[in-house]
């Protein structure tokens, strides 16, 4: 029990505060409550203390119990089949991978093979187990990549999960109106409501989603708050433009090239040129056929470039930037810019009604080449034009590596991306057998997964060439991941005879032929492995 020289009264509303103010300040500043000034006045300051912390316990009362979380929301969806679930179970125990750097041995990198699973899951539309749902958003909060696939498998429990973790608020920030539905095109008062009022993620998934079903609705969306709207927010709102994108799109951008804000004009100035009828694409095309020509007095009929002498106000407005980057020139910098959003239509008729591919082949004076065929290539990605594609890439086989306008492996693997799969395959195939695998990673990473038949089987023989030739192995690791991810299982009984070491020639790399029968191992055992995946999702059920 304690007591205390006079009866404590009760206590007064902020005495507590009142204490530690005193306490903060010192009781040479500040008087404590007691009213006790001088040596004592610390003492006091601690009875008072005292006292009032037994009388704020006891004078406690039970607080109303708090409502009880709601049972989570059904997933109409199956669930994976038992083998599928143990297996999606020994993925995510291995969440530390391979990445801690040495010789990574036979075993296949379970970690990676997860996004490839959750893909396959989704695609054969299962739920998730719910035993397996902490950690699998564990594993998506530590890995970006993996939330959107994570997510759309995990369903609506992992959002009721991540009301009750703070650790997996990141779930509801992902998912639009944190996991709660949108409204259905119908129902425009909840449209314009949650337009009006709700968080920007909130908003910018409603724009895409309508935009989706129903383009023209999302564009007079944005069109009647346009004007109030941030100007980062207005990049990003027009931004979602780009799926959908047409005709009727052409007055409302139009407006948006008078933008206040550079990039908000910049995203107009590059969406309305991807539209080739618009009138900024016709405006750019005679900008830029005012800039090229071909010059019939030499010997061979060759392109003449003349670049920009200005950029004028209109330049400006139709999206040209005029300050060129430090190291550039202004007139190649303006040329470049008129030349990538005028429509590649633009340049047969102009150079003689010929094709893309003998256009390309025309030399070109005074070393403008790469500058104009760089930004042909830009227009070609921009516009998705095959035909122009095809003829800056060149044949696979060109002793350039990659054809007349491919200034860069970046610029090559953009313009794959414009071609269908199975032509990309067969180009990336191509450019292997001819060149090796030195400087096809950037363009194995634009096909197709699993990679077709004649893409496979190129990536295998460039690699049992580079071990036979006796090259530094860990070079090829990348290729090698790629492999384990993107080959078609179905070829790893062609790899059987590459998992024996081979002899080491005098002037290999010491150990190379160990680390490649490793490296061929755990290809063959990674592709196995997927194989039996695939085999465990498309078991039955029940």
């Amino acid at each position: 029990m304690i007591t205390t020289s006079a009866p404590v009264d009760a206590p007064a509303a902020g005495a507590w505060e009142e204490l530690v103010t005193t306490a903060l300040l010192g009781t040479d500043r500040r008087r404590p409550p007691a009213g006790v000034p001088g040596r004592d006045a610390p003492v006091a300051l601690l009875d008072a203390a005292a006292a009032l912390t037994v009388s704020r316990r006891a004078g406690l009362l039970p607080a109303p119990a708090g409502e009880r979380p709601r049972p989570a929301p059904a997933d109409p969806r199956p669930v994976v089949p038992p083998a599928a679930a143990r297996r999606l179970t020994q993925l995510l125990a291995d969440r530390s991978g391979t990445a801690g750097g040495g010789r990574r041995g036979t075993a296949p990198d379970l970690m990676e093979l997860l996004p490839q699973w959750l893909a396959a899951a989704n695609a054969r539309g299962y739920a998730a187990p719910a035993h397996a749902l902490p950690a699998l958003l564990d594993a998506a909060r530590g890995r970006t990549d993996l939330r959107p696939a994570a997510l759309a498998f995990a369903g609506p429990r992992a959002l009721w999960l991540a009301r009750l973790n703070p650790d997996w608020r990141f779930a509801l920030r992902a998912a639009p109106g944190g996991g709660a539905a949108l409204p259905g095109p119908e129902d425009t008062a909840r449209i314009r409501r949650l337009w009006e009022e709700g968080l920007f993620a909130e908003r910018v998934a409603l724009l895409a989603a309508i935009r989706q079903q129903r383009p023209e609705a999302a564009r007079e969306l944005l069109a009647g708050t346009w004007a109030t709207e941030r100007a980062e927010d207005r990049l990003m709102f027009l931004d979602s433009l780009r799926a959908c994108l047409g005709p009727d799109d052409e007055p409302f951008l139009e407006q948006a090239l008078a933008d206040r804000s550079r990039n908000v004009r910049s995203t107009a100035a590059e969406l309305l040129s991807a539209l080739p009828g618009s009138a900024l694409a016709a405006r750019m095309a005679e900008r830029a056929a005012a800039c090229v020509a071909v010059d019939h007095t030499r010997d061979t009929p060759t392109i003449a470039v003349e670049a920009p002498h200005e950029c004028d106000a209109s330049m400006e407005r139709d999206g040209v930037v005029a300050k060129a980057p430090s190291g550039r020139g202004e007139r190649s910098w303006w040329l470049g810019q008129l030349l990538e959003a005028a429509p590649l239509g633009t340049w047969s008729p102009r150079l003689g009604g010929r094709t893309p591919q003998e256009i390309v082949a025309l030399p070109v004076a005074d070393d403008w080449q790469g500058e104009l065929h760089a930004a042909w290539c830009r227009a070609a990605v921009r516009q998705r034009d095959a035909r122009w594609a095809r003829a800056l890439l060149g044949e696979p086989a060109a002793p350039e590596a990659g054809g007349p306008g491919a200034v860069s492996l970046a610029e090559r693997a953009k313009l794959l991306g414009t071609l269908s799969g199975a032509e990309r395959a067969e180009w990336v195939a191509g450019f292997i057998a001819a060149h090796g695998l030195s400087e096809a990673f950037q363009l194995l990473g634009v096909c197709a997964v699993p990679w077709a038949g004649p893409l496979g089987r190129a990536v295998v023989d460039a690699l049992n060439i580079a071990r036979d030739a006796g090259s530094y192995p860990w070079s090829f690791s990348g290729v090698m991941g790629l492999a384990e991810r993107c080959l078609d299982p179905a070829e790893a009984a062609r790899l059987d005879g590459l998992l024996a070491v081979p002899d080491e020639a005098e002037d290999a790399s010491p150990g190379a032929g160990g680390y490649w029968a490793e490296a061929f191992q755990r290809l063959v055992t990674t592709l196995r492995l997927r194989a039996a995946m695939a085999a465990e999702l498309d078991a039955p059920t029940g």
